[in-house]
């Protein structure tokens, strides 16, 4: 394989990333949430009313962010979250998506999901699963 397709092929996917990501941030603007907003509630209704800690959502997050817990607050001050603190340990921290924050998140999958019409409409199953094996080839050294 030569170097220069393997780096030129890594710029076309991390530009399709920022694509993406672009294009899910400006259908959250007119609801006033950011795309790591909108990341940190997907992560918290992935987990079907389960807490999760800051140290999860920071694993879990698309792009790792050092200012999770700021993100979080932003959520709270929304009343999209809520957080509990652990009686017993109180570094300990639970943090839940609200019924709020559950209504909000079906608006905002239904936005995110127009950007992607277009896209999808555009590839095939089988595109699709050779797409996910390719990156999880790509990304095996590295997971």
């Amino acid at each position: 394989m030569e170097r220069q397709q393997y780096y030129r092929a890594i710029s076309r996917i991390m530009k399709a990333g920022s694509h993406f990501v672009d294009q899910a941030t400006q259908a959250l603007k007119p609801f006033g949430i950011t795309e790591p907003q909108y990341n940190v509630l997907r992560i918290l209704d992935e987990l079907e009313g389960q807490p999760a800690t800051v140290q999860h959502i920071q694993g879990q997050m698309v792009k790792r962010s050092s200012n999770v817990t700021r993100i979080i607050d932003k959520l709270l001050e929304k009343d999209l979250v809520n957080r509990e603190q652990d009686a017993d340990n109180r570094r300990k921290v639970a943090i839940l998506l609200t019924e709020r924050g559950k209504t909000l998140l079906e608006t905002l999958d239904e936005a995110v999901e127009r950007t992607h019409d277009p896209t999808y409409a555009n590839v095939s199953h089988g595109d699709l699963v050779a797409l996910e094996n390719l990156l999880d080839k790509l990304m095996g050294s590295s997971q």
